[in-house]
């Protein structure tokens, strides 16, 4: 027996709705305050479509990390793939990250902190992982040829990976301290 046109839409409202309110969740109370009524409350729908849709509430956290994940780095390769120089695009990027993107941070650090403990889900964030590296090998190829930089592009994609998780951690935890200078010399840098 097929769907209806009908129930394959209401399934898909459903979903989205669980995944956006995954999203609000992790960002408002963090993995540990998500149960498996919270999430269907704030989606407004029934909680046994949590475990029928997705199999787990751990699932159906990373699958919103996966289409929030998708949207920003579909965001990412257009804004590289621009023809703006180099430094306006990392200007960008560093907007991004600073003041954009900080819903996408906690989603990330928090399914982070949940993987820590769970094989499974960190073979998928690894996953995601390597999305951002692949899209930033990408970004760098030409600047770090043309810089003529000594350190290899892997390593310089782990360091720019590196740089951002400790910028995010910060602030997260309220700390700001030598932030704007540490962007300021880099942008110096790049511009000389």
């Amino acid at each position: 027996m097929t769907k209806t046109p009908h129930a394959k839409d209401a399934r898909a409202a459903s979903e989205t709705a669980l995944l956006d309110a995954a999203e609000r969740l992790l960002v408002d109370v963090g993995h540990a305050g998500i149960t498996t009524r919270r999430l269907a409350e704030a989606a407004g729908v029934n909680h046994g479509l949590v475990h029928y849709y997705f199999g787990s509430n751990e699932n159906l956290l990373v699958r919103a990390l996966e289409r929030f994940t998708d949207r920003l780095i579909a965001r990412q390769r257009e804004l590289y793939a621009s023809d703006e120089p180099f430094v306006e695009k990392w200007r960008t990027a560093m907007r991004f990250l600073v003041a954009e993107d900080v819903t996408y941070e906690k989603v990330w650090l928090e399914l982070q902190a949940l993987a820590w403990n769970d094989e499974g889900l960190r073979e998928r964030l690894s996953g995601v992982n390597a999305e951002w590296r692949a899209v930033l090998a990408e970004a760098f190829a030409e600047p770090h040829r043309k810089l003529g930089l000594q350190i290899p592009l892997d390593a310089l994609v782990s360091l720019v990976i590196t740089f951002n998780l400790g910028v995010i951690v910060e602030r997260l935890g309220g700390i700001e301290t030598g932030h704007a200078e540490l962007l300021d010399w880099i942008d110096g840098w790049l511009s000389s």
